[in-house]
């Protein structure tokens, strides 16, 4: 399960934005938030790790999780990837996968 105090260790501020840590499992049988494992926001995404379409998965899936679509800003080809996350505070954007994750279960 995924505390607050998890979600609170993968998020920073950059100015007005928030910078999301995210672990991508491309490939998978569907396309979801996990939670944070290893100090990251594990993502599945049913996607395949070709041609920027597992990046586009998880750009469109924290989208429509937070309301407003995130910008890959490291790791475009690497699992480990940083996302930000225009005009939201680091607060705002854990209170909404706390409650996303909550609703979740």
């Amino acid at each position: 399960m995924t505390s607050r105090a998890d979600l609170e260790r993968v998020v920073r501020p950059a100015g007005d934005d928030t910078i999301i840590d995210v672990w991508v499992v491309p490939g998978a049988r569907t396309t979801e938030v996990v939670g944070v494992y290893d100090d990251a926001l594990r993502i599945r995404v049913a996607a395949p790790p070709e041609g920027g379409k597992a990046n586009q998965a998880v750009e469109r899936v924290l989208g429509e999780v937070l309301g407003a679509r995130p910008v890959l800003e490291a790791g475009r080809t690497a699992r480990r990837k940083q996302l930000r996350v225009a005009g939201r505070s680091p607060g705002e954007v854990v209170e909404t996968f706390s409650e996303h994750l909550a609703g979740s279960r």
